[in-house]
């Protein structure tokens, strides 16, 4: 891609997250929303094959109707409350309709199941950006909207984290393992965001220091799918002895960063006397776990038998995704005990 175009897609990107981001006014914020969803979409398609290609239609679909509804939504506010002002919501339709159309946008159970689809038609970089990026306005947004009913994002929350559990299980796909873990996380985001909104916050952080090491690892060993996996200690061994861990993070096992966000999340909602529900999602946090040790029992402990180690050179391809990778690696593996 021309790197001219590449730069104005890109600014595209930023531009539409920065307005919704500043703006107070729905119109303006769907605004934000629609240039993000457009400036993404050039970079989805441009390898031209059927797969990407389908992909970014699916994505574009669901976007448009995301976007659409928060349109909608916000034109009924409007109509029955005489306010534009994103906190000044006060009707519980137009909130209920606002908040689903969010959650299509990030894909949270049980409007989930375009993501995976859209990922695995993706490049790992255009993949980093959709699951990282692409949530920060929707994000933005639903902090801001106050009063919504708390049984819809509590709701919402449980059938992310266990969808997000169940569906990765059978996958051998690493980028649709990513897209479950992506709902599972944004489903624990999702449940604390009525009690403590700080919570979300850090969730969503950490969520992408780890997300954005683990696929910069992916990129790095070049592989798609687990089997691909068994073969990386060849290409890279120093990496593929630390992965694991990045992957243990993600499942949320202490004393790794991704233990952080849960501990506090499961504390705050016993807190609020919510006991059942921080069970049910520590017990779905068991079903991602299975799959994330999966990926780490094919890295690590499985050698390939046709593969002779003195063949491959033990370099690294691209200096230039080294540098983040190292820091990436460290904040998503100690993060937390460094934490004061």
């Amino acid at each position: 891609m021309n790197p001219y175009i590449l730069a104005t897609l890109l600014f595209g990107l930023g531009l539409g997250t920065t307005i919704t981001f500043a703006s107070s006014h729905w119109l303006l914020a769907w605004m934000g929303l629609e240039i993000n969803t457009l400036a993404i979409i050039p970079l989805m398609a441009q390898h031209h094959h059927p797969r990407a290609v389908e992909a970014t239609t699916k994505y574009f679909l669901t976007q448009a109707t995301a976007a659409a509804m928060l349109l909608f939504a916000s034109t009924t506010n409007a109509w029955l409350t005489g306010q534009w002002d994103i906190q000044q919501m006060s009707h519980p339709f137009p909130l209920t309709l606002i908040t689903l159309a969010l959650a299509l946008k990030i894909g949270l159970a049980p409007m989930h199941t375009w993501l995976p689809e859209v990922l695995q038609g993706l490049d790992l970089t255009t993949g980093l950006v959709l699951s990282t990026w692409q949530k920060l306005a929707p994000f933005a947004l639903l902090l801001q909207i106050q009063n919504v009913n708390p049984t819809i994002l509590v709701t919402l929350g449980l059938a992310s984290t266990l969808v997000g559990g169940w569906g990765g299980l059978n996958q051998t796909q690493l980028r649709k393992v990513l897209a479950y873990s992506s709902i599972a996380h944004l489903g624990w985001m999702i449940l604390i965001l009525q009690y403590s909104p700080s919570l979300t916050l850090l969730a969503l952080l950490t969520y992408f220091v780890m997300t954005f090491s683990t696929f910069l690892v992916f990129k790095l060993n070049k592989s798609t799918s687990i089997n691909a996996l068994a073969i990386s200690w060849t290409k890279a061994p120093i990496l593929t002895s630390l992965t694991p861990l990045v992957l243990l993070s993600l499942g949320g096992l202490p004393p790794l960063t991704g233990f952080m966000p849960k501990w506090l999340i499961l504390q705050e909602l016993a807190k609020q006397d919510l006991a059942p529900l921080a069970t049910l999602a520590a017990l779905s946090a068991l079903l991602s776990l299975y799959f994330y040790l999966r990926i780490s029992y094919a890295m690590t402990l499985t050698m390939s038998p046709n593969n002779l180690t003195g063949v491959t050179p033990w370099r690294f391809s691209s200096p230039q995704l080294t540098l983040p990778l190292a820091i990436a690696t460290t904040a998503t593996i100690s993060l937390l005990p460094l934490a004061p």
